[in-house]
């Protein structure tokens, strides 16, 4: 098992990491709007989904591994009422490539986020 860690998203906000490699799978944890600087990003569901994907970039990267090599995407939502809005982000990330994915609406995520999505990958 190797952890993985990358300045280009931000760190983790507890006792976890960015993600694992076990053997060729990479399991990110969850990644929520906050800039790789650790700043919340403010804006509404369509501007957070867009950081979470930047975020979620930076770790697969870190792994040698990408969006197109997504296996399973968990997404947690604040507000069920955002998921055509999470969609319509979404579908500009995987758009011909289309992983297995969860869809589950939650009481509250960190740092008050209205979205937090997380991946498995292959790794090449």
């Amino acid at each position: 098992m190797r952890t993985v860690s990358t300045k280009q998203a931000p760190a983790a906000i507890g006792p976890y990491s960015q993600g694992v490699i076990v053997n060729n799978l990479f399991f990110s944890s969850g990644q929520i709007p906050l800039t790789p600087e650790g700043k919340m990003v403010e804006g509404d569901i369509k501007e957070q989904t867009h950081q979470v994907f930047r975020n979620l970039q930076a770790v697969l990267h870190e792994a040698g591994a990408s969006l197109n090599t997504v296996v399973k995407a968990t997404v947690f939502l604040k507000n069920m009422e955002d998921f055509a809005a999470v969609n319509e982000v979404y579908s500009q990330y995987f758009s011909e490539h289309k992983p297995a994915r969860s869809c589950v609406e939650v009481a509250r995520l960190p740092k008050d986020a209205l979205v937090e999505i997380e991946v498995i990958a292959l790794v090449k």
